[in-house]
């Protein structure tokens, strides 16, 4: 780490317990920032080692659990009245739900918000009901939604299965090297659609608990004439064809056939379950595989069962109003690296306990078995680390970079066992590394373009394709891990360079947007020898400089994965801000003007506390389709960008 010489702080020291340095105004207040958000983030750190925020979504988590209950016929009213509390919070006052904050209104998100309200006793003629419901049919009603959510309705028989795209269970069967095979699917994907071909086949209806003709434009004719279809020779009108052929081969597909794919689907599942009774730590893949298996007659006492339904508890966040919250996932392992960064970066000492219990948390959460990743990379020895607390079947390659990041930056008492970790992990990610060079999340290669063109994937992205994001951050810990001229880097970093946007800024995958892509692409070159000179560098800085708010700091609105007119623009937030602000001083930018604007936009913004409000949704699960806010980036990426600000970049350059 470079130290400053202006007073700014002494790197090593205790930001927390250290009195502020004389200097000028605008370092003394991003040091006495720092040492408030650094007191803070100390204070939010479990017993165990680890950091985690909340995960925030969209109400459909929330209504679907409230379904699932419902379902099963475990739906109890404590439970169901808090679910309501929460979901009648975030309605707008035109009667509709989005998918992020300040985002427009959804029809799934709203007819699954109405369904579930309907179920904790609202009246379809209550206010804020009735504002629903009109709006639902305005805009299409339920045959305008999403499959998912018609899926949904379909187990009530709200909706019919005969309208709904054809997912046989036979799709088990396919070998890996056959289209349209489970692994061409995204492992978020994959692990839903395995146990929805048992219930597409199952086809189960519940008994309904009410009528819903109030959602439907007209409830005499609820299922509109269907379109003429696309042309043949289109990719769309070849695959529409063909979910009409696999409707006809239900009626007769052999049965035993059908018996056997139902079968290796529940093996499938069950094989992936965790140890702590979910399934890839994140809630969709639990909730379909709980009911696939009830359907194959596991009974809600078996181990299986009991234990995934426990998980799904886990996932509830119980607030102070007495509301609960759904998370989609929970993020420890991501939260703690980048936890441990920010602290680091912001001059705790490398031995500080803190970061020596993170550490030995993370150390102890490395996946050192074989996953799905290894279909395609069967020859590679395991080694990384996941996003949750329990998913061992799939770590990704993000969060492996970040954790050996993390782990370089502090000063653990067994090194040995700690640069074994860090090796491992290198290999894996290493080894990770897609045809093209780049890297995408938690697969090699899955870039086949079918799976997005089947009619049932409409719900979003359903292939893990290289990222511009993640090839940055595998990039910059290769950097720091000496191999910048490594063959395999080189690679990764002309991937990057060809990928920048003519704007000068970088497509952020797992974060909102070109702010996240840009502020994780540019300290991933300069890390790696990329002067701050470099044409595609200063292309970038003046992309970030010429979108900066007004009020000094930086924002961008969900709204741009699908409007290029809203790229770099949105209101200001603190985790945004951050990643310009990192961007800027790892291009040598420390001194400009747009740097001391951001700063002193988070020292302006930042709460007595030592906290920072976010609101708006700066991370992304599907690009439009599923945003989320992180709630601890509001902390930790502030953290870090003023943390660098004080005491410089935390590595020198690779080597060129």
């Amino acid at each position: 780490m470079t130290a400053t010489t202006d007073g700014a702080g002494t790197p090593g020291a205790d930001p927390a317990d250290t009195a502020p340095a004389p200097g000028p105004p605008a370092l003394r207040g991003a040091r006495e920032a720092a040492a408030r958000a650094t007191r803070y983030l100390l204070a939010r750190q479990d017993a165990a080692g680890w950091w985690k925020g909340d995960l925030e979504t969209n109400v459909t988590m929330d209504a679907e659990d409230l379904l699932l209950r419902q379902f099963l016929g475990i739906r109890d009213e404590a439970t169901t009245q808090a679910a309501a509390l929460f979901i009648r919070g975030e309605q707008g006052t035109d009667g509709t739900w989005a998918t992020f904050h300040g985002g427009p209104p959804e029809l799934s998100a709203t007819i699954e918000a109405y369904v579930a309200l309907r179920l904790a006793g609202d009246e379809p003629d209550a206010p804020h009901m009735a504002r629903a419901s009109a709006w639902i049919r305005a805009h299409g009603g339920i045959a305008a939604a999403r499959v998912f959510t018609r899926i949904w309705l379909a187990l009530f028989g709200w909706w019919s299965w005969d309208h709904l795209p054809e997912l046989p269970p036979e799709l088990v069967f396919l070998p890996p090297w056959v289209p349209l095979n489970i692994y061409d699917f995204g492992c978020w994907a994959r692990q839903t659609i395995v146990p929805l071909t048992v219930v597409s086949a199952k086809r189960p209806v519940r008994p309904a608990p009410f009528a819903l003709d109030e959602l439907h434009t007209d409830a005499r004719r609820p299922y509109p004439a269907a379109n003429r279809p696309a042309p043949l020779v289109s990719w769309e009108g070849a695959f529409q064809r063909m979910d009409k052929v696999l409707h006809a081969y239900r009626r007769f597909a052999p049965r035993r056939l059908r018996k056997a794919a139902m079968d290796t689907a529940a093996r499938w599942i069950i094989e992936r379950q965790e140890n702590d009774g979910c399934w890839g730590g994140i809630q969709p893949p639990a909730v379909y595989s709980v009911i696939a298996l009830h359907l194959l007659g596991y009974d809600l006492g078996h181990p299986v069962m009991r234990a995934g339904l426990e998980s799904l508890d886990r996932f509830a966040v119980w607030r102070e109003d007495g509301a609960r919250m759904i998370e989609a996932c929970q993020s420890p392992v991501w939260d703690t690296c980048l936890a441990a960064i920010a602290l680091a970066d912001a001059g705790l000492a490398p031995d500080h306990p803190a970061l020596v219990k993170a550490a030995d948390w993370m150390l102890g959460e490395e996946i050192v078995r074989t996953g799905d990743w290894a279909v395609r990379r069967p020859g590679l020895a395991p080694g990384g680390w996941a996003f949750e607390f329990h998913n061992d079947t799939y770590p990704d390659i993000d969060d492996t970079a970040e954790v050996v990041l993390a782990l370089r930056r502090i000063k653990h008492p067994e090194p040995a066992r700690v640069e074994a970790a860090i090796a491992r992990g290198v290999s894996w990610n290493l080894g990770m590394q897609s045809k093209n060079g780049a890297w995408g999340a938690f697969d090699a290669d899955n870039t086949s373009p079918f799976p997005n063109r089947l009619p049932f994937c409409d719900f979003g992205e359903v292939i893990d394709p290289p990222s511009a994001d993640v090839t940055a951050h595998v990039v910059e810990m290769l950097a720091v891990e000496g191999k910048a001229a490594d063959p395999r880097t080189r690679r990764g970093i002309a991937w990057l360079l060809a990928e920048q946007e003519p704007t000068g800024a970088w497509f952020g995958r797992w974060g909102t947007n070109y702010v996240y892509g840009t502020g994780s692409v540019v300290p991933a070159l300069t890390a790696a020898g990329l002067a701050p000179a470099h044409p595609a560098i200063r292309r970038a800085v003046r992309w970030l400089e010429s979108v900066q708010n007004e009020d000094g700091g930086w924002g961008e609105d969900q709204r741009s994965y699908k409007d290029p007119e809203w790229a770099g623009k949105g209101a200001s937030t603190p985790s945004q801000t951050a990643w310009a602000l990192m961007a800027l001083l790892s291009a040598g930018e420390r001194d400009g003007k747009a740097v001391e604007r951001g700063i002193a936009h988070l020292v302006e913004t930042q709460r007595g506390d030592g906290s920072w409000d976010e609101p708006y949704f700066t991370g992304t699960g599907f690009p439009w389709d599923f945003s989320i806010n992180y709630h601890l980036y509001r902390q930790v990426f502030p953290l870090t960008a003023l943390g660098r600000y004080l005491y410089g970049e935390p590595f020198a350059p690779g080597e060129a």
